[in-house]
């Protein structure tokens, strides 16, 4: 009790209060998808130019050690709103579209701590941590939805923009199915008469599949899984980004409307720069790097005019945003679309190895940036930051016990008020796992192939152990593990006491 006591009066004493009461800062994540440090032009390491994230970055604290959990998507994205390594969910995993969600309903979420701060709560853009209990009908209300993990609105994707249902779901229910034309889906097999990418190739007429993207096809573009029915209800590649910001913005004003006591929490899941990359038409051609480059751009413009809507409602000031992506970048992940070909001097990987798919750096060291006017100070920040800390970081803001899991408070670092973090941290790739403590990371020896073959990155796979100085080995060249023998017996005994 005295520690939530003290936790108020520190929090009224830095941040103010309304009243004689608290006042709790408005919190929106901005969560990209498959982004690298290089990508950001703050970071000072590519070539595209990304001005609308570079003010949250050049006026808030930019992180070179932000790290998401997992070098893929539900992983990291279950760690985020959890607290809890993804790695102890055998279910977390990249899913499928028709998943079943894997998040126990039981447990104390990131938006269901800020409820029991009165806060209103909405999930925007890409879900990936599924639907339903099992079999789901897509024609009736979903269950076991982000209405049960503590969002109060909600209008999402299920999975990615490359696997079906390619529709859009709002408040659990599919939007614009008609009764007369149902929506099936399936991943074990097609349907009757179905046409698919293999069967029909002159259906794909914006892009062709490279790997793994040739089953159903919508919108001239082919897809993993099958589905059909619901034409009134799937979406249109083009229009997404649009049609999210509509519904990011719509969501802050009626909150403010209707719950104008309480602060709002917005998850803003953007589907950039993932695959299929399909910009609105008013990007294509703009970063020439092709649609990835132009896809990048228009999650920029997003982030730009959602700043600009902050700050005409006057929320700047009251409200704590943080910028980051759910793992880290690759080029080609399945279609022809000239990533590679058109990516010239630009280093989405920044000077890291590996990428999305990898135990390397690249694979889980992601964009992190904080920003709130008048709080946080602008600033570089080396300490080692995590999307798992989320929800203990903002519990603790807000004067609330932190909730069990694996998460820490580490809310001075990510307001720039400390400059540690982190001192050790678990992540993952595929079901992989390595081991960061202070400077040093140690990846054990793993069978298979060291390169994805189909995305050209190097996945952290090697027959030995490998021992990493990160201060002064960032590109991770100089495997230590035989010059270092007791570092390396210190990080297996660490390593082995956090997984057990």
């Amino acid at each position: 009790m005295y520690k939530i006591l003290f936790a108020l009066a520190a929090f009224s004493s830095l941040f103010g209060s309304i009243n004689g009461q608290v006042k709790k800062p408005n919190i929106i994540i901005i969560n990209l998808d498959d982004l690298g440090v290089g990508d950001v032009s703050a970071y000072k390491k590519g070539s595209l130019n990304t001005p609308n994230i570079d003010f949250l970055a050049n006026n808030g604290v930019r992180f070179n050690k932000g790290y998401a959990t997992s070098a893929t998507c539900t992983p990291s994205r279950y760690a985020l709103l959890t607290g809890l390594y993804p790695w102890k969910n055998s279910q977390a995993k990249i899913l499928p579209g028709d998943a079943p969600l894997i998040i126990d309903t039981s447990l104390m979420t990131l938006p269901k701590v800020l409820k029991k701060a009165n806060y209103t709560t909405a999930v925007v853009g890409k879900w990936h941590l599924g639907l339903g209990n099992g079999t789901i009908d897509w024609n009736k209300k979903i269950s076991f939805a982000p209405s049960e993990v503590g969002f109060d609105y909600s209008f999402i994707m299920a999975a990615t923009t490359d696997r079906v249902p390619t529709v859009y779901i709002e408040n659990n229910k599919v939007v614009g199915l008609e009764e007369k034309d149902p929506l099936f889906v399936s991943y074990q097999q097609n349907f009757d008469n179905e046409p698919t990418a293999i069967t029909h190739p002159e259906l794909m007429t914006k892009m062709k599949w490279h790997h793994g993207h040739n089953q159903s096809v919508h919108n001239g573009i082919p897809r993993i899984g099958y589905m059909k029915g619901g034409k009134n209800a799937l979406w249109v590649d083009e229009d997404m980004s649009d049609v999210f910001l509509e519904k990011a913005l719509a969501f802050i004003q009626n909150a403010k409307s209707t719950h104008a006591e309480n602060p709002f929490f917005l998850y803003f899941a953007l589907h950039q720069p993932h695959v299929p990359r399909v910009p609105h038409p008013r990007f294509v051609g703009k970063s020439g790097m092709g649609p990835r480059g132009d896809a990048i751009l228009e999650a920029d413009w997003c982030v730009g005019e959602l700043m600009a809507k902050l700050k005409e409602w006057g929320d700047l000031e009251n409200t704590f945003i943080l910028f980051t992506s759910d793992n880290g970048p690759v080029l080609n992940d399945g279609y022809y679309d000239d990533a590679v070909e058109k990516v010239g001097k630009h280093t989405p990987f920044a000077d890291l190895r590996g990428g999305k798919y990898s135990l390397y750096e690249a694979g889980t060291r992601v964009p992190f940036i904080t920003y709130w006017k008048g709080v946080i100070k602008p600033g570089v920040s080396n300490a080692m930051v995590c999307q798992l800390d989320f929800t203990a970081s903002f519990a603790h803001l807000l004067g609330l016990p932190l909730p069990a899991g694996d998460g820490e408070n580490q809310l001075n670092a990510l307001l720039g008020k400390s400059k540690k973090g982190r001192r050790e941290l678990m992540i993952e790739a595929t079901g992989r796992l390595a081991y960061k403590y202070d400077d040093y990371v140690y990846i054990p020896p793993y069978k298979g192939s060291p390169i994805v073959e189909t995305v050209q990155i190097e996945n952290g796979n090697a027959p030995e152990d490998q021992l990493f100085n990160l201060k002064k080995d960032i590109g991770q060249r100089v495997n230590l593990a035989k010059s270092m023998e007791s570092k390396l017996a210190f990080m297996k005994s660490k390593m082995a006491l956090l997984k057990n």
